[in-house]
């Protein structure tokens, strides 16, 4: 089987996902893979910290994060966009074990070979969105509808 998607150099930053086939909506591109750890591990060493503007992390629930620092694929290089052609989706697995639950990059619409993949990551953060935190967490989709940011609207 050919790959669809490839990784390499991306406008928007650093590294990238590209689609090197056509791909449909709904098409399930690539599972989000890495190590499954409590949130209080992650928070104990840098890959946790809000600072950093780091995004290898998926929050999977209130328990556990995939962190795709260790063992992680290529989906980790998939880069936000504030007009998003993916779309995360959590797949729960059977029983109370919520390490066993998977994360699966999805298509929201149909995308042409040589388009890069993004998806928007949701980031909520419990602390007031300072100017300081708005710069790490930059964006720079490059989108017409761009806030600038990758944190998600306060509710």
């Amino acid at each position: 089987m050919s790959r669809k998607i490839a990784a390499r150099k991306s406008r928007i930053h650093g590294n990238g996902v590209f689609a090197v086939q056509p791909l449909k909506k709904g098409d399930r591109v690539i599972e989000y893979k890495g190590r499954r750890r409590t949130h209080k591990e992650v928070d104990a060493d840098d890959a946790g910290d809000v600072e950093t503007g780091h995004t290898f992390l998926f929050t999977l629930s209130d328990d556990y994060v995939i962190d795709a620092n260790y063992e992680g694929n290529d989906a980790r290089w998939i880069n936000h966009s504030c007009n998003p052609n993916c779309e995360a989706v959590i797949e729960e697995a059977e029983g109370d074990d919520r390490r066993k639950d998977k994360v699966f990059i999805e298509a929201i619409r149909n995308i042409k070979p040589g388009e890069e993949l993004t998806y928007n990551y949701g980031i909520t953060l419990g602390e007031r969105h300072t100017p300081r935190l708005k710069k790490i967490w930059e964006c720079r989709c490059g989108s017409k509808n761009c806030t600038g940011t990758m944190l998600q609207p306060k509710r």
